[in-house]
C-alpha cells in the first residue's frame, strides 16, 4: 500500500512538472531569430580603384539628391530613419526592366500602408528619362508617388552612385538600349544608410525574400 502511494505521488509530480518543462524548453529553444546581414562592415573591395571607399570601415550610402517626377529633389536625406528599396533601371529597357518594375509593384503592395518603407527606382538613362517620362512610366505600374519614387539625375553622378554607392555594376550603352549593362538586383537599405541585402528583381522567390526581410527590419529585429 505504501509503495502504491509513493507511486501515485511520483506520477502526480511528473504530471505537474510537464508544463514547467515545456515552458523551459520553449524559452531555451523556441525563440526563432532571423538575422539580416549588414553588408560591407569592413569596407568594400575596389580592385580597379574606381571609388573612394573608406578603408576598413562600414560602408554607407553616400549623399545624393535626384529629381522625382514632380521635379522635387529626393535622395539620401529622405532615406534617414526609413527602409528604402532601390533599383536601377531605364524606361526604354527592352529586357529585364519591365519584369523588375512588375515585381516592384508587389513590393509596393506589401508595404503600401507602411510609412517607414519607400522605394527608389533610379534611371540609368537621364537623357531620355525626364521627370515627365518617369511619371508616365510610374502611372503604368500603379506607383504611388509618395511611396515609389522614380528618380533621375546627371549621368556621371548616377553611374558613380550605382557603382560606388550601391556597389552594383552599371555601364552606359551610348545610344543603344541593348548595350546598357546593369544589375537586376533590388537593394535593401536600412534607416542608417547601410546595405542589408541584394535580391533578384526578376525572380519571384528573390522578391518574396526581400519582402520578408524588409518586414523583419521594419519590426525591429535587426
Amino acid at each position: 500500500m505504501r509503495t502504491l502511494r509513493l507511486l501515485q505521488i511520483m506520477v502526480l509530480i511528473c504530471i505537474l512538472m510537464i508544463p514547467i518543462l515545456v515552458f523551459m524548453f520553449l524559452r531555451t529553444y523556441g525563440t526563432n531569430t532571423y538575422e539580416i546581414p549588414v553588408f560591407y562592415q569592413e569596407g568594400v573591395d575596389d580592385p580597379f580603384g574606381e571609388c573612394d571607399f573608406a578603408d576598413g570601415e562600414q560602408h554607407y550610402i553616400p549623399e545624393f539628391a535626384f529629381y522625382h517626377t514632380d521635379s522635387s529633389l529626393v535622395g539620401s536625406e529622405q532615406m534617414q530613419d526609413k527602409i528604402t528599396i532601390v533599383d536601377f533601371f531605364f524606361t526604354s529597357c527592352p529586357s529585364i526592366c519591365p519584369v523588375m518594375s512588375t515585381e516592384m509593384e508587389r513590393v509596393q503592395d506589401a508595404f503600401r500602408n507602411e510609412d517607414k518603407v519607400q522605394i527608389y527606382s533610379i534611371s540609368l538613362d537621364p537623357d531620355y528619362d525626364t521627370p515627365e517620362v518617369l511619371s508616365a512610366y510610374g502611372s503604368r505600374h500603379g506607383a504611388d508617388p509618395d511611396k515609389w519614387y522614380f528618380l533621375t539625375g546627371p549621368r556621371d553622378t548616377t553611374y558613380n552612385l550605382a557603382r560606388c554607392g550601391f556597389v552594383m555594376p552599371a555601364t552606359h550603352g551610348e545610344d543603344e538600349p541593348e548595350d546598357f549593362i546593369h544589375s537586376d538586383k533590388f537593394v535593401l537599405v536600412d534607416g542608417k544608410g547601410r546595405i542589408r541585402g541584394y535580391y533578384s528583381g526578376t525572380n519571384r522567390e528573390g522578391v518574396d525574400e526581400l519582402i520578408l526581410e524588409t518586414k523583419i527590419l521594419l519590426h525591429g529585429n535587426e
